[in-house]
């Protein structure tokens, strides 16, 4: 609830100084709609037995879970790209970003069914994965080429910009994969990937309104549609968890995350608000690539961390599971303040 306030309020508070009611509509009508949307679709998620499979080498205490329905991301990405869309039915843009995050979400149920069908925590293969979302990022890239959609410099802070000309293409496919994974990453504790993705959404809205002329309301409107679909599943997803997005619905969010940035000169920003993400992969990077570089005889190496993702670390070094999450949505909050401070 005081996480849903601050957003909220933030958004208000835009809305009143710019006169312009663009970020509080979109806002609760997504959210409102993902609550009573979840009412009645946990249930169902439920009767047809789409529970979640833990992985054995995860915390102990997460066993508990199992059980739980998942695939919840279905009843949250399609209201915000809908609410979204909404908010400026004629651009274009607004309908490629929504199309992503659809195409993210599909690829994501896929590799949930598969897990659920083969009751183990593992579903599509990675490479297999990657390639599926590599092929959708590239035609949302080329769709943004073709409509000149996307620059080839990147705003940074102070007035500075970063010319990369052709290098936007490979950078933007970066952004993408690495977004969506990141994010699927977070999503490992109750309630984590949701709060930490609704405050970065509704960052990423309120400097597209701050930036005045260089600004983008449409795409503002739809970042905080976003926000409010996942402030709605929170209700049902806050600690214990009634239902888990899956990857059905952390990739689908990242991928919004990267289109969003992309098409709005927002690259800088998402990286600095986006911190909790970043760290989250950075954490598992660092410790599969340490691991393997001080690999003995017997097979085992040295770990940088107690467990990665970052937030199993904290977990297993006695925090409970519950203020790892408000710990990491504390993060996120001041995390967007300084990208508001820093705007390009």
């Amino acid at each position: 609830m005081l996480l849903a306030l601050v957003l909220l309020t933030s958004c208000l508070l835009n809305d009143a100084l710019s006169q312009a009611p663009q970020l509080t509509p979109p806002l609760l009508i997504a959210a409102l709609i993902t609550t009573l949307l979840g009412l009645w679709g946990v249930p169902r998620l439920r009767a047809l037995k789409l529970g979640q499979v833990i992985r054995q080498e995860g915390p102990q205490a997460h066993h508990g879970k199992a059980g739980t329905p998942t695939m919840g991301g279905l009843l949250v990405v399609p209201v915000g790209v809908i609410v979204g869309a909404l908010v400026a039915p004629s651009d274009p843009r607004l309908v490629a970003v929504a199309a992503l995050s659809l195409a993210f979400l599909a690829i994501g149920g896929l590799d949930d069914w598969r897990s659920l069908t083969k009751r183990t925590n593992t579903g599509l293969s990675p490479r297999g994965k990657l390639m599926l979302q590599g092929l959708a990022a590239l035609t949302f890239l080329a769709v943004s080429a073709w409509q000149g959609w996307i620059g080839t410099d990147v705003a940074l802070p102070l007035g500075w910009v970063l010319p990369l000309g052709i290098l936007i293409w490979p950078l933007g496919l970066f952004v993408v994969l690495a977004e969506s994974n990141g994010t699927n990453l977070t999503d490992g504790l109750d309630g984590l990937a949701a709060g930490c993705g609704a405050v970065v959404f509704t960052g990423l809205g309120l400097q597209l309104m701050l930036r005045g002329h260089e600004g983008d309301p449409a795409l503002a409107g739809f970042s905080a549609a976003m926000a409010g679909a996942w402030l709605g599943f929170l209700v049902h997803n806050r600690h214990p968890a009634r239902v888990f997005m899956g990857d059905t619905g952390s990739l689908a969010m990242g991928a919004s995350l990267a289109a969003i940035a992309l098409l709005s000169n927002s690259l800088w920003p998402l990286l600095l608000m986006g911190g909790v993400f970043l760290a989250e992969s950075l954490s598992v990077i660092t410790q599969v690539w340490v691991f393997k570089a001080t690999k003995g005889p017997d097979g085992q190496g040295r770990r940088v961390f107690r467990m990665a993702p970052l937030h199993h670390h904290f977990e297993l070094g006695g925090a409970s599971e519950q203020q790892v999450v408000v710990g990491f949505w504390g993060a996120s909050l001041l995390l967007v303040m300084a990208g508001l401070l820093l705007l390009p």
